[in-house]
């Protein structure tokens, strides 16, 4: 039965790759993944938007609405296949992360689904979950989370994971785990005290303490804070407003600074202002280096192309 599912999850991961190469020739903009359950769904949508101005941005999509959007191990699965297609994808210049249920971003895991698992099966689970969050992380390009409902557990670990994170302002946010005898265990003992002050950081850990969309603004948690609108994305259009203004940027340039920032908080000043020179250095050959000089001293807007 293992192997019989281990076939199946081949071939549609075979397929899924297959539409994205085709996505790309034709210009159409989604590649979607299919659940295993009768009643067969979306669990997991991918776009790439193709007006001009929007020409870079991905947008992956949750929509497990029956489940809040929580973590299931399949669409776990899912998530880290698409991040490994972003992640080898050069056309994409930014990636939005948000839901595609009203009302809800991401509630954590799958309690329902946890409760069957052994210790061994539970541990496993989230060192993948973590895992994704790392992969997320890596990703070469700016990732922005837009966050039009609450945002809970894992669900604000994957948020905390991205680049960047906008919210409405009914959103609420909190790492709860510790209500349930646990602790935050895909990244966000973390991630959130590099965040925000360690201090604050673990009051809102130790607390289990959820919070508003001001409340998060407010903290430094997320970068911007909205009105709810009526059609519950207003979180998402400001991250495309955003998205919109890094992808007429040198893609390159924003990929190595990027790297630099990320991983020059990790160490002490020099070795991060070596980093620095490094990631600079991988600047200096490209053809955008050259069109951004050329553009500046022609008056006009670059074209990059990514070389």
């Amino acid at each position: 039965m293992l192997l019989t599912f281990a076939r199946k999850l081949s071939f549609v991961n075979k397929i899924a790759a297959a539409e994205v190469n085709l996505a790309r020739t034709i210009c159409t903009s989604k590649l979607r993944f299919v659940t295993s359950t009768a009643a067969e769904g979306q669990e997991l949508q991918l776009t790439y938007l193709t007006e001009d101005d929007k020409q870079g941005i991905a947008v992956l999509g949750l929509n497990r609405p029956k489940a809040k959007n929580s973590f299931s191990q399949l669409l776990v699965d899912r998530l880290l296949h698409s991040v490994d297609v972003l992640a080898h994808d050069k056309n994409v210049r930014v990636v939005i992360l948000r839901s595609l249920v009203p009302g809800i971003f991401c509630a954590g895991a799958d309690l329902k689904e946890r409760v069957t698992m052994s210790p061994q099966e539970v541990g496993r689970f989230v060192s993948k979950l973590r895992m994704l969050m790392t992969s997320i992380e890596n990703m070469p390009a700016p990732v922005i989370a837009a966050i039009d409902g609450p945002a809970l557990g894992g669900g604000l670990e994957m948020a905390l994971a991205c680049d960047m994170r906008v919210v409405s302002n009914k959103a609420v946010l909190g790492l709860v785990e510790t209500k349930l005898g646990i602790i935050p265990g895909a990244g966000g003992t973390q991630r959130l005290p590099r965040i925000l002050n360690p201090a604050v950081a673990k009051e809102l850990i130790f607390t289990a303490r959820q919070v508003n969309g001001q409340e998060a603004h407010a903290l430094g948690i997320v970068n911007h804070v909205v009105p709810t609108n009526e059609t519950g994305d207003a979180a998402f259009l400001k991250a495309l407003e955003v998205a919109m203004e890094i992808v007429p940027n040198g893609p390159i340039g924003v990929r190595m600074a990027k790297r630099a920032i990320d991983k020059g908080l990790q160490v002490d000043l020099a070795t991060g202002c070596a980093i620095e020179e490094q990631c600079y250095a991988q600047v200096i050959p490209t053809k955008d280096r050259l069109e951004g000089l050329k553009a500046f001293a022609e008056r006009r807007k670059p074209k990059y192309i990514g070389e």
